[in-house]
């Protein structure tokens, strides 16, 4: 079987589910696990991140998606050449990966991967599992992220639920949503602005400031913890976050643990348990 990915979560699926040799092609943002990074690239997004601040980066996607414009752009010929039997996508959010409608005419299966919460993120890797061939390496993979947030859930258990922000994007703020509350709640927290299963939502600093949070957790969809932390520098350096919570802020790597439907999840409710319960 002959794999694209255009989805870095579905990457780290194929990869879990000891396919990784099946894979012939990848989106610009597929880097795990790292051999991964030898294969042809087959899409790429139209804005370079690396050259623009989050908030030039808010203002150039919204504009493309005001004007109904593609974000991504997939490379037809080369998808041609390398004769995918399926192709890996999702039609869940039009800014952080190529969907569906970035595709041209293909007689590959195209599979979605559209979780919106944290079982679905395992009932998604169960199902891809199946459409692979291999629905016991999806059980399995998807049990040990079951159960490694179960044992999370009760380490801190009967400990004090911390008031949390996670921010989704930094510049504007945007509230988290879709399984990233869940994650909170799962460490011993409470999202104060995020909304499970929802789409996240822009907000403002003052908005964050009233909900009163403990820990305002950094993690701009689409950063590692590196490009976070120069991001958040530059921007409490502007005035524009409130001091007393850029005093509360913690910056974390998104795309690892976050930002990115897969059973990496799990290694994100066991960071954000180490931030708000040290002593569990």
């Amino acid at each position: 079987m002959r794999i694209v990915s255009l989805l870095p979560s579905a990457t780290e699926i194929v990869a879990g589910l000891g396919l990784i040799d099946s894979l012939v092609g990848r989106s610009h943002e597929c880097a795990t696990p790292p051999q991964v990074r030898a294969l042809p690239v087959v899409s790429a997004s139209r804005l370079d991140p690396a050259a623009l601040d989050g908030a030039q980066i808010d203002r150039a996607v919204s504009a493309a998606l005001a004007a109904g414009e593609s974000l991504y752009a997939v490379d037809a010929d080369l998808l041609a050449e390398l004769a995918p039997d399926v192709i890996l996508t999702q039609d869940l959010c039009r800014v952080c990966a190529a969907g569906r409608d970035d595709l041209c005419a293909t007689d590959a299966r195209v599979i979605a991967l559209d979780p919106r919460t944290i079982e679905g993120i395992a009932a998604s890797v169960e199902g891809l599992a199946g459409e692979l061939g291999v629905p016991d390496r999806g059980r399995r993979l998807a049990g040990q992220m079951r159960t490694r947030i179960a044992a999370v859930r009760g380490r801190v258990a009967g400990r004090p639920v911390r008031r949390v922000f996670v921010a989704e994007w930094h510049d504007p703020p945007f509230a988290a949503g879709h399984w990233v509350p869940q994650q909170v709640e799962a460490a011993g927290g409470i999202d104060v602005l995020g909304r499970p299963g929802e789409d996240s939502r822009r907000v403002t600093w003052d908005e964050v400031l009233a909900a009163d949070p403990e820990v305002v957790v950094v993690a701009p969809c689409g950063y590692g913890r590196a490009g976070a932390g120069a991001e958040w520098e530059r921007l409490v350096a502007s005035g524009a976050v409130p001091d007393a919570l850029a005093a509360r802020a913690v910056i974390v790597d998104a795309d690892a643990h976050f930002s990115r439907p897969s059973p990496a999840v799990a290694s994100g409710v066991e960071e954000l348990a180490t931030l708000l319960h040290p002593g569990a």
